[in-house]
């Protein structure tokens, strides 16, 4: 196999993972508080974070100094409460309903980089955001008389990942790749350890299995991650994404018994055209640096 393609092979096992590792996220999101999942989620992933810094060039010490280091403590804090919401989601929306809105991330990413970057987008990529958004409408269907507020949920979980996603290129101008990914975790271990605690709950021990599995795949989906960003652009890792949201909507039907809708079914596809349509008009423009290397609520 060539280097490409061992690195695309990477990218699709590890949204493979992160879709299995959603389900897993709803079952114990729908029997224990989410804040409470997400600390110990965590408390895992903090500990892989600093065993990838210890092995890095300039070890702990090196990607922890930080040109702007509370930019980097602030996206830490916005996506760890992102993962919490993400999980409350799962629990109360679906697996389905919320990752066809999570698909519009690329396009709240657009929108977001032109205040906050500096960034011009051309005519075509505010067409593609704008028939994106009339994707979302079509799935939240708001007009039908039986209109579901929690929606809202994944809604507000959406735009805190593409808020995220935009400090992450902001930071990605003064701090290497390295930096970021360090303070991703430590800083969002620190932040929801300090009001996790108050949610801590009994675990049974069936539970406490599905519990270790969750951090053992968070660590091993970020790991092919990581060997996938070394192999192959960022460019051709990031449509992958959208095989997740996918494989987690037949996740959600086959196993949990979710309803997916017509006009669900539609407005995902229309999303996820217009998503991937931006970020090829961003690739061919030169405008997609390394992005975060996790999709929303995979940590």
């Amino acid at each position: 196999m060539t280097s490409r393609s061992t690195g695309l092979l990477f990218a699709l096992t590890a949204v493979i993972i992160f879709a299995v590792q959603d389900g897993i996220s709803k079952h114990l999101g729908g029997a224990y508080p989410p804040i409470f999942v997400a600390m110990i989620r965590y408390w895992a992933f903090a500990g892989f974070v600093l065993i990838v810094a210890g092995r890095s060039s300039g070890g702990v010490k090196g990607a922890a100094s930080a040109n702007r280091l509370w930019l980097q403590i602030a996206r830490g804090v916005i996506l760890v409460f992102q993962i919490a919401l993400s999980i409350f989601s799962f629990a109360e929306v679906g697996l389905a309903a919320t990752h066809t809105i999570f698909a519009a991330t690329p396009l709240l990413v657009a929108c977001l980089s032109v205040p906050l970057l500096g960034e011009k987008v051309g005519w075509r990529r505010w067409t593609a955001i704008g028939v994106g958004f009339a994707g979302i409408l079509m799935i939240i269907n708001p007009l039908h008389a039986t209109f579901d507020f929690r929606i809202v949920i994944p809604l507000i979980g959406t735009t805190m990942f593409a808020l995220y996603s935009v400090l992450t290129r902001l930071a990605s101008r003064t701090d290497t790749a390295d930096t970021a990914f360090f303070y991703t975790g430590i800083a969002g271990a620190a932040a929801i350890t300090l009001v996790g605690p108050f949610y801590w709950s009994h675990i049974t021990l069936s539970d406490w299995f599905w519990m270790l599995t969750l951090c053992v795949t968070g660590m091993t989906g970020h790991y092919l991650l990581i060997r996938a960003y070394s192999l192959v652009d960022a460019v051709a890792v990031q449509p992958m994404f959208y095989v997740q949201s996918v494989l987690v909507c037949l996740i959600g039907v086959m196993l949990f018994g979710e309803m997916m809708t017509i006009n669900m079914v539609a407005g995902c596809a229309i999303v996820i055209s217009a998503g991937a349509f931006t970020l090829w008009r961003e690739s061919r423009l030169g405008k997609v640096p390394p992005p975060p290397i996790e999709p929303p609520g995979a940590l």
